[in-house]
């Protein structure tokens, strides 16, 4: 990536998927080249990796697994061994996981505009929808009943 596409980019975000057993199916990987396609993210790096029973981590070529061959390209580096590393201390033992950096596309304006006005991100964050679902259950519990 050059100088002009980083003043152009919008926010990055990484996340890492967990799931129980050796590969995952693919069936979120449609859905990632749908929103590349419609430029909504661009997929930065991506990285598969398994951990076995006894907690040991080992990568798996993007290559070697057809639900996921078409992102091959998009391993620039970015994602390092201490990255990776990172990511294998919140999975569990006897699951795979995929980890991926994306750009926003969709708030790059948004981002650009703010950077030539001088303006930058202080804070970030997600909320996982289960803490979501749990916050407003327990609004629900505590809502008096007419």
């Amino acid at each position: 990536m050059s100088a002009p596409d980083i003043d152009e980019m919008g926010p990055i975000d990484y996340i890492v998927l967990e799931w129980p057993g050796r590969q995952p199916s693919g069936e979120a990987v449609p859905l990632i080249l749908d929103l590349v396609e419609r430029w909504i993210i661009r997929v930065i790096d991506i990285a598969l990796m398994v951990k076995d029973q006894d907690g040991k981590i080992a990568s798996l070529d993007l290559a070697d697994i057809e639900e996921f061959a078409e992102f091959t390209g998009a391993q620039t580096g970015l994602l390092d061994q201490d990255d990776l590393d990172d990511a294998a201390n919140a999975l569990d033992p006897g699951t795979s996981a995929a980890v991926l950096v994306w750009e926003n596309r969709w708030a790059a304006p948004v981002a650009v505009a703010m950077r030539r006005s001088g303006g930058q991100v202080v804070a970030s964050g997600r909320i996982p929808v289960q803490a979501i679902l749990a916050s407003l259950d327990a609004l629900e519990e505590e809502a008096p009943t007419t």
